[in-house]
């Protein structure tokens, strides 16, 4: 088992892949959307190892709850993930901060 920060795939009920990006807690900062190829899925991690290092690519979002969230976008402007959602827009920028220094060197463990 992979120790965190790490990407963790898997396959949900419905067949499609999917990737976590958890930071050195353990705790999830960032989930991908469902992929029907595991090969999309792994290209995604990629996508957010690249993309994570450019804070313009970080969609800041506040929801209608009155939480806070973001998405990491590709250059393209496509969502390659979302995070979870955060009491604060502080804590949510923090999220950011987080992806971005762990998603470079996290590992990929396939649990799919």
């Amino acid at each position: 088992m992979a120790k965190h920060p790490k990407f963790e795939v898997t396959k949900r009920t419905n067949g499609e892949f999917q990737f976590n990006l958890t930071a050195s807690n353990g705790e999830t900062i960032l989930s991908s959307e469902g992929y029907k190829a595991k090969d999309s899925c792994l290209n995604g991690i990629e996508s957010v190892r690249k993309n994570s290092q450019d804070s313009t690519l970080f969609e800041k979002k506040e929801s209608a709850n009155g939480k806070f969230y973001f998405n990491l976008k590709a250059t393209n402007g496509q969502i390659i993930g979302t995070s979870q959602m955060y009491a604060s827009a502080a804590s949510r920028d923090n999220g950011c901060e987080s992806v971005a220094k762990n998603a470079a060197d996290a590992e990929v463990e396939d649990n799919s």
